[in-house]
């Protein structure tokens, strides 16, 4: 048994059903993280549009920003009502329902007449997407020990360069085809613009993947150790007040991701920022980027997963937690100095430490934070954080696109980028010390519970 010293899994439980096997939980694992690549492809691909659709509807960046964090802004706020119904319900038709609404979603953005339009889909995509990961983490902390669900959190996390990086070699391939060709036709469509094709082209094969769960058998609910002092029942209220009293805790620690949300979400100006400070086409960037988020992204997740995994087992109480403020202080700085670089390929070689940094915070965000919490709210939880999260991370692509056409012109706009990192990382750095040490009190306390 680990030497991980807080879990309700560390003790027996009365009536506790032993873990599926480790082929049903990975087969689990693997599907749910081929959804997630589904997510991210049709999360990512706008970013890589941007300006034929600003060309074709007149936009300012003030409004692409806006465009850009309609996802975040219901993502998270349906993510709640997610968490409380995901504790409740079989999760794995949830998941089936999200990955269709989504999907149809992205299709509808192709279809879109008018900003509005644009907007209330991508707001439809983070309707549907905010299904999955509550439901993924609820899953997987039921499929294996805690000792054990770094890896697979780890692999399901990788899923976020790999949808990245498909999305941009299939928008690359789009785009060099269409500009030989032109525009495409499709059956009940009609005749489409490039972007509009790809959109389209990119949800309309998540409507069949979604049938695939609604066949598939989800673990069994593991019963929670008895917390009442800790936690006082499982309802979203009880989730609340748990959070609430360790708030200066959550503040802490959620601001860390905060900042990777804010950093990500703000990089969906990359595209146009390469194209407008070093020339580089949207193809160009497009194709690059997805080879590089291939590359780097899965293995370094999978290492940081395993990470985690053996240094807790070594007994290093925190090990998750300071696996993450590694990850944070390779991604701050990486992720604003490569603005300031000469050439475009430098820049996007510092880029590529960028993306080292993001990977680690984002692999290594959910295991920390299943450490300080309890099983019973473990759903809501993860709800509120993924609320947390999104919201901020939203305010990155609004930042850019206000610092841009307000404050440094939006032929400018790598200073816009470079300054999110600053913005948003000043106040989890400076609540660091403080974090940590509470981070392990509530360990402690959570172990005594159990035990």
């Amino acid at each position: 048994m680990s030497s991980n010293p807080i879990s309700e899994d560390t003790v027996p439980q009365v009536g506790a059903k032993p873990y599926p096997s480790a082929a049903a939980g990975w087969f689990l694992v693997v599907m749910l993280t081929g959804a997630y690549i589904f997510s991210f492809v049709d999360r990512y691909i706008l970013g890589l549009l941007i300006e034929p659709i600003k060309a074709e509807f007149d936009l300012s960046d003030r409004s692409i920003g806006w465009l850009l964090s309609a996802f975040t802004l219901v993502y998270g706020f349906v993510g709640i009502f997610m968490g409380w119904l995901i504790d409740r319900r079989k999760r794995i038709w949830i998941v089936s329902v999200g990955i269709a609404l989504w999907s149809a979603a992205t299709v509808a953005t192709g279809t879109a007449k008018n900003f509005v339009q644009l907007f209330a889909a991508r707001m439809g995509v983070g309707v549907g997407e905010a299904t999955l990961s509550p439901a993924t983490f609820s899953i997987i902390g039921d499929s294996f020990p805690t000792e054990k669900r770094g890896k697979p959190i780890a692999f399901y996390s990788s899923a976020l360069p790999i949808g990245a990086g498909l999305a941009s070699l299939l928008s690359g391939a789009v785009i060099a085809w269409t500009a030989s060709s032109g525009s495409q036709s499709l059956p009940l469509f009609g005749e489409l613009s490039p972007w509009r094709f790809t959109l389209i082209i990119v949800g309309l094969p998540g409507l069949l993947f979604a049938s695939f769960f609604l066949f598939m058998k989800e673990p069994a609910r593991r019963p929670a150790a008895a917390a009442p002092d800790i936690i006082g029942g499982s309802g979203f209220l009880d989730a609340l007040r748990y959070v609430w009293r360790n708030k200066v805790l959550y503040i802490g620690f959620v601001l860390i991701i905060c900042t990777m949300t804010t950093i990500a979400y703000s990089q969906g100006f990359l595209a146009p920022t390469f194209e407008r400070t070093w020339g580089w086409s949207a193809q160009k960037y497009a194709y690059i980027n997805g080879i590089a988020l291939l590359i780097i992204g899965p293995v370094n997740m999978m290492i940081m997963g395993s990470w985690s995994d053996w240094w807790t087992k070594k007994g290093v109480q925190d090990a998750s937690l300071r696996i993450l403020f590694i990850g944070f202080f390779i991604m701050v700085p990486s992720a604003a100095i490569p603005l300031f670089m000469p050439t475009g390929g430098l820049a996007f070689a510092i880029l590529c430490i960028n993306t080292v940094g993001i990977g680690i915070v984002s692999a290594i965000g959910v295991t920390s934070l299943l450490v300080i919490t309890p099983a019973q709210i473990r759903g809501q939880v993860v709800a509120l954080y993924y609320l947390a999260i999104s919201w901020f991370g939203s305010l990155g692509p609004i930042v850019v696109g206000e610092l841009s056409s307000s404050v440094f012109g939006e032929e400018n706009i790598r200073y816009a980028v470079a300054c999110v990192p600053f913005i948003f990382g000043l106040v989890p750095f400076l609540m660091m010390p403080t974090t940590r040490r509470l981070y392990r009190e509530q360990m402690v306390k959570l172990r005594a519970v159990s035990e």
